[in-house]
């Protein structure tokens, strides 16, 4: 009979050693790197609203949620949305000894119970876009109201969905209407640098945005300035079903994904997200076409007050961005012609000059030639215009030579 000293000395079966190699080639780590679409997901988690990526297969969108889970240290539940029935969201009938007294209570799945019990987790519905139109029928309470049958999911679960374009996917459908315009919608690519260094043993670590506290009021007062801010000058925008099937299945505006953008707009003006980021989860919520219109009116709000850089010059903070600093300067040439005198005045020719120290030269020229047209006969010509005198000049002689060689280009064409 065997002892126990022959068992303990037996080699390992092939699938121990197979075991090992698994296990290796599963333990990687994760690093901070700066990653848009991982930040811009995080942020949307945050603020407790529904996401869904959408990638062609195999792009690693269950792998990013996979690795957000584990380094928010959320349990990760995973629904397969195409392969259960309408009655495993809305709940079960289950008949109980007086019907006519007590009703009929809809019993929720068991992952359900599961969630309830954690009281944190994060729901991953994937292959929504295989899902039959009747189970997304059945998702629209889940998804919304955090219903399932007569269970509430709590506080602490964050939902995620997954799907693939139509093209791409296994007998897929559009998503419906109403459930699309329940999510904010990310496209999901791939970063081959990411991609590679993943390989290697190293992904990108997913974590929840920093809040500032001291931003908080700030930032919701600036969301709802800038929504309610678009929507008063653009009313058509306030809800507008798309015509088409699949854009209907993207995102688009309506009370509701105005108000899931509000939200975006404030958590990631608390995290100081990047624009990058805010772009992609204002775009996912209401549309390209809508999304950029309130990015614009956003650059429009962050834009300095013209009556402020008037009132103290030298403490101007101008946009480094070409287009708003103009806008800027134009701001304070209008401001100076809407209520003009003198001290007003050499104001703007000290916020021209401190424009023309930190930026493009050619920024100034057109708001210098607008403000010395507004020159009164007994307003003195302050020093600063002679830094700004040069400039102005060699614009001038560029204009005329671009017009001259304009000229001599028709005269040789019409000579042929």
């Amino acid at each position: 009979m065997p002892t126990m000293s022959t068992y303990a000395a037996a080699p390992d079966s092939p699938l121990d050693v197979a075991g090992s190699l698994l296990a290796l080639l599963n333990d990687t780590v994760t690093e901070p790197r700066p990653d848009p679409q991982l930040e811009a997901l995080t942020l949307a988690v945050a603020a407790d609203l529904p996401v869904i990526l959408w990638g062609e297969p195999g792009i690693g969108k269950t792998a990013a949620l996979t690795r957000l889970a584990e380094e928010l240290d959320l349990p990760l539940t995973t629904v397969i949305a195409s392969v259960h029935e309408p009655s495993d969201f809305s709940g079960l009938p289950v008949v109980g000894d007086d019907p006519a007294e007590q009703g009929v209570p809809m019993a929720p799945p068991d992952w359900a119970v599961r969630l309830v019990r954690a009281g944190r987790g994060l729901l991953f519905l994937d292959e929504l876009s295989t899902a039959p139109p009747s189970v997304q029928a059945a998702l629209l309470r889940l998804v919304l109201e955090r219903r399932i049958g007569s269970l509430r999911l709590p506080p602490g679960v964050r939902i995620v969905a997954a799907a693939n374009p139509r093209s791409s996917a296994a007998d897929g459908w559009e998503l419906s209407p109403p459930l699309a315009n329940r999510f904010v919608h990310l496209h999901w690519a791939h970063d081959q640098e990411v991609v590679v260094r993943g390989l290697g043993g190293t992904w990108p670590r997913a974590t929840l945005p920093r809040l500032d506290p001291e931003k908080l009021a700030g930032a919701v007062e600036f969301a709802r300035r800038a929504v309610c801010g678009l929507l008063t000058a653009r009313p058509a925008l306030v809800h507008r079903l798309p015509g088409s099937e699949t854009l209907r299945g993207g995102p688009w505006p309506s009370p509701r994904s105005w108000e899931m953008t509000l939200r975006l707009i404030a958590f990631a003006t608390a995290a100081d997200a990047s624009r990058e980021v805010l772009a992609q989860l204002v775009r996912g919520a209401v549309g390209d076409g809508p999304g950029l219109e309130l990015m614009a009116s956003l650059d429009r709000l962050d834009l300095p007050d013209p009556e402020l850089l008037l009132a103290d010059p030298s403490a101007a903070e101008l946009p480094e961005r070409g287009d708003l600093r103009q806008a800027v300067l134009d701001g304070v040439v209008a401001a100076v012609r809407g209520r003009p005198d003198k001290a007003r005045w050499d104001a703007a020719w000290a916020v021209l000059v401190r424009a023309l120290e930190s930026g493009a030269p050619d920024l100034v020229v057109v708001p210098a030639t607008t403000l010395a047209s507004l020159r009164q006969g007994d307003w003195d010509v302050p020093a600063s215009i002679e830094s700004l005198a040069g400039v102005v000049s060699l614009s001038r002689r560029a204009d005329d030579a671009a017009a001259r060689a304009a000229r001599a280009a028709l005269a040789t064409k019409g000579s042929r």
